[in-house]
């Protein structure tokens, strides 16, 4: 009796002490969340040393999605093309890196998702869209870059009308124009100096065939360009100055002039897209903005934030930017016009 008392006792002690740990386990599996974090893709036209820093940390604060953030670089126009082309069956969740007339674009066709986030009151209205659709992140001045090992600044050209100047012939390669959303914002806004609304763009094409005639080279991607600027295969081209001080910074031997008639100043900006992981994306751009990161990005990765930030670096506070007046506006209605018929009666032809 004794013995079928002990087993008895301790058959519930076993039963109590399985029962705690059932409970310290659904504990757990509660705290990790009701369902894990999905994957989030990223079309993106920043520098991939850019990219590759910003899921670092985003990453390290959000483990959840550790493993789960796939970038993928590409040129500003790919990523509204790809995006474009994708309407159907969204594959990436955020577009980071577009400019204001890409960005535009894709809202007016349904691409992007509205929200409103949290940053969007730290927003200039002229750097976002009305309805919350994209947002600009960053201010991109668009200079004249040239090799310092083979020009200084004194020798290298000065404004934009230099580098139509016969002496640069065969001394300046250009980024491949269409695919890129730096090239076609210089581009347009070398056309819109001469048609202020648009419709008149021949002074324009005339301008851009002298330049194509002095263009040794046009390169197919930003490494291929840095790679030939390097070699001094050319020594001109025009460029973002972001890319040009990061390039810089890993001692490739580039330098830059402010042109002195004014750089156009692109917005730069970033959306959720429409039928995309419409969650991950909305956290991962919250981040972006995160007061801590915009100052990191602005000092070490010589971005211009589009919102303020509470201490400026030293490069910032010493940049000597001169805007140039660009209607964005005209440049957005005739952007695709104006290139194309530069890409199929300008380049190569002058």
């Amino acid at each position: 009796m004794k013995r079928r008392l002990a087993l008895a006792v301790a058959f519930s002690a076993l039963l109590a002490v399985s029962a705690c740990g059932s409970s310290d386990d659904d504990k757990d599996a509660g705290s990790s969340g009701a369902a894990p974090a999905e994957k989030v893709v990223i079309y993106s036209a920043r520098d991939k040393s850019v990219t590759d820093y910003v899921v670092e940390q985003f990453t390290a604060k959000n483990p959840e999605y550790k493993g789960k953030v796939e970038v993928l670089n590409m040129g500003a126009q790919e990523v509204l093309e790809r995006v474009r082309a994708e309407k159907a069956n969204p594959q990436a969740s955020v577009w980071w890196g577009g400019t204001q007339q890409g960005l535009a674009a894709g809202a007016g066709e349904g691409l992007l998702e509205p929200w409103q986030p949290s940053f969007a009151s730290k927003i200039d209205a002229r750097y976002k869209d009305a309805e919350g659709r994209w947002f600009g992140e960053i201010l991109l001045p668009e200079v004249i870059m040239y090799n310092n090992k083979a020009l200084t600044p004194e020798t290298a050209p000065k404004d934009w009308d230099d580098l139509v100047d016969p002496k640069w012939k065969d001394k300046i390669i250009i980024r491949d124009v269409a695919a890129s959303g730096t090239m076609r914002s210089i581009y347009a806004s070398m056309i819109q100096r001469y048609t202020p609304d648009g419709s008149n763009p021949q002074p324009g094409y005339d301008w851009l065939r002298k330049l194509d005639a002095n263009t040794v080279e046009y390169a197919a991607n930003p490494s291929d360009l840095y790679l030939k600027m390097s070699r001094e295969q050319g020594v001109v081209s025009a460029w973002n100055l972001q890319d040009i001080l990061l390039q810089a910074n890993e001692k490739m031997p580039f330098g830059y002039v402010m042109p002195a008639s004014g750089a156009p100043v692109l917005v730069d900006g970033v959306a959720a897209v429409k039928g995309g992981n419409t969650e991950g994306a909305k956290k991962f751009l919250e981040f972006l903005f995160d007061d801590s990161l915009r100052a990191s990005l602005a000092k070490d990765y010589f971005q211009i934030p589009a919102v303020e930030i509470a201490e400026k670096p030293e490069w910032l506070t010493k940049l000597d930017l001169k805007p140039m007046n660009v209607d964005w506006d005209v440049i957005g209605k005739n952007e695709t016009a104006w290139i194309t018929h530069w890409n199929a009666q300008i380049k190569g032809k002058g």
